[in-house]
């Protein structure tokens, strides 16, 4: 048995050598060897692990560990994606997935139907969001996490699936085919007021300009839209191609919209719009917040530099860099960084510096005294290394811990399911709200429901307490502490009704969602949105607008 697998591993050694001596060739000399003699090490002492460590090894885990922790040593996006894996990366960037179209969550040990996706197998099929799974084509889910679950569900388009649900107390069966799911990159689009149109743009898989294309035609053809907000917020990004097709709507052809620089000369080359413009005179505004990155970045910080629109929101999350996917052997994939990329006014949003790591694999943000000044067509002046500053800062408000903690806690979603048992209809997803009635009934529900949580006022106390204790001073007002202890007890119970507006903000999206499903959320969410409330105050004060790209 040793010597098949020496034989084995001296095959995989002399592989590797042969295989890297070619591709290497042209490096030079002192690159070549010091690759060449890491590789022998490497495979020696791999060999010599798998031939004679005490215990059993699997070689195939041994490898995935070592190359998982080779790539974590340089980036958080080079990443080694196994055979397994493929079709996970595949959804990545092209959105579409064997399989029943719902999302899933868990809620304690149990699962539930989340989020079924209107015009899709599961929800065509009659499940529902608060339907708790209790097995898949006959075998039980218990025990089983959310993305074993997942798994189950999934399959090539065509099959079918049987799941056994739970709903208001009866277990129901659903024989579910699946299907090619496409998750749509523009979730909802339409009209804000008689002029302003929104697009939300979630994701930039393939089809993202198609989609934006689509419509935006759409609201200024049939709906005369005049002004637009394009909302980026969340949107972690994708395809750089379809980044520039995206700008390519508001400005002409044969602009450049970013330019990479990598290490391979074949990466520094720049990615221009290549079709004629929609749209170059529309008034926009793209919202941003600390979600939107990369391709996001991209988008908002072209219209930016080329004072084609104005940027409202929260300053990005700071990811100037590129990754391409080279196959590898039995259908692996590595996806590394390439390249960095750098938009119109010559600057690079990127944050984090991955090649200064600090000890223990700290990574700082670019030093301010590194930050350089650049200006936009117009002589505004931008900076890089910070992700994209809004033009127009919208206020992050903290929600308060009674949120954070029925988040948490799956009530919203719980009383949710409860509300859509006894209600089989709403009024539209503008209009709805909860009147007195149904907010009370909510907070009925939740008597004696588990939601703790601790307010900062509570921690405050809690360290002068110990401070008084270590300093002999806690006796001293041990009553007048142990009362306000009691207060903030008293007042934490009123918080269901101190912070009223905002706990009936989200349950309210949440109740919409089981009605409207995701379209449902965004048109409930327009009315309270203080980022859309300052794109509307922008793009209605014309002279404004153009002040703020303008700049005397």
């Amino acid at each position: 048995m040793i010597r098949k697998i020496r034989k084995r591993l001296l095959v995989f050694m002399a592989t590797i050598a042969i295989l890297f001596s070619g591709i290497y060739a042209s490096l030079p000399k002192d690159n070549f060897f010091e690759i060449s003699k890491n590789l022998e090490i490497f495979a020696t002492l791999y060999r010599e692990l798998n031939l004679f460590y005490v215990d059993e090894t699997q070689p195939g885990e041994l490898m995935k560990t070592g190359i998982d922790a080779m790539l974590a040593s340089l980036d958080p996006y080079t990443n080694y994606i196994t055979e397994s894996d493929i079709e996970d990366f595949r959804f990545m960037t092209t959105g579409q997935y064997g399989g029943i179209g719902s999302l899933i969550r868990a809620v304690g040990d149990e699962i539930y139907i989340s989020e079924p996706y209107e015009g899709f197998p599961a929800q065509e099929t009659g499940l529902k969001a608060g339907d708790r799974i209790l097995s898949v084509d006959g075998k039980s889910v218990d025990g089983k996490d959310q993305e074993e679950i997942s798994a189950m569900l999934k399959g090539q388009s065509g099959t079918s699936v049987r799941v056994r649900v739970e709903r208001a107390g009866e277990a129901i069966d659903f024989e579910i085919d699946r299907k090619e799911i496409k998750i749509p990159d523009v979730p909802y689009y339409g009209m804000i007021d008689d002029e302003v149109g929104y697009i939300r743009l979630t994701s930039f898989t393939r089809s993202a300009s198609r989609e934006v294309k689509s419509a935006f035609k759409e609201l200024k053809t049939d709906s005369g839209m005049k002004k637009l907000v394009f909302d980026l917020r969340g949107n972690g990004g994708g395809l750089l191609s379809e980044a520039v097709n995206i700008v390519n709507i508001f400005v002409p052809k044969g602009q450049e919209v970013v330019r990479t620089k990598g290490r391979v000369s074949d990466w520094e080359r720049p990615h221009v719009t290549m079709n004629e413009p929609i749209d170059l005179e529309i008034p926009l505004v793209i919202l941003v917040d600390e979600g939107s990155a990369s391709a996001s970045e991209i988008v908002a910080g072209t219209i930016q530099d080329l004072d084609r629109g104005i940027v409202v929101g929260n300053r990005t999350f700071g990811k100037g860099l590129v990754q391409e996917t080279r196959n590898l052997q039995y259908n692996s994939r590595l996806k590394l960084t390439v390249a960095k990329y750098y938009i119109p006014s010559g600057r690079c949003i990127q944050k984090l510096d991955y090649s200064h790591k600090g000890m223990e694999g700290k990574v700082d943000e670019v030093p301010d005294s590194l930050l350089k000044v650049f200006h936009t067509r117009n002589g505004r002046e931008v900076i890089d290394g910070r992700g994209i500053y809004p033009d127009i800062e919208v206020d992050d408000r903290e929600l308060p811990q009674v949120i954070g903690s029925l988040l948490e806690e799956s009530l919203f979603f719980t009383y949710a399911t409860y509300f859509a048992e006894r209600n089989p209809s709403i009024p539209e997803a503008r209009v709805f709200t909860l009147d007195e009635a149904q907010y009370q009934d909510f907070v009925d529900y939740l008597d004696g429901k588990e939601y703790h949580y601790t307010t900062d006022t509570e921690k405050d106390l809690e360290d002068l307490m110990r401070t008084a204790q270590r300093e002999k001073y806690f006796e001293l007002a041990k009553e007048e502490f142990e009362n306000l202890q009691e207060k903030l007890i008293q007042k934490k119970n009123k918080d269901l009704f101190l912070f009223k507006n905002d706990v009936q903000m989200i349950l309210e999206n949440e109740i919409v969602s089981r009605y409207y499903f995701q379209k449902g959320r965004v048109e409930a969410s327009l009315s309270s949105d203080e980022a859309i409330a300052s794109a509307l105050e922008v793009l209605n004060d014309s002279q404004r607008y153009k002040q703020i790209l303008m700049p005397a």
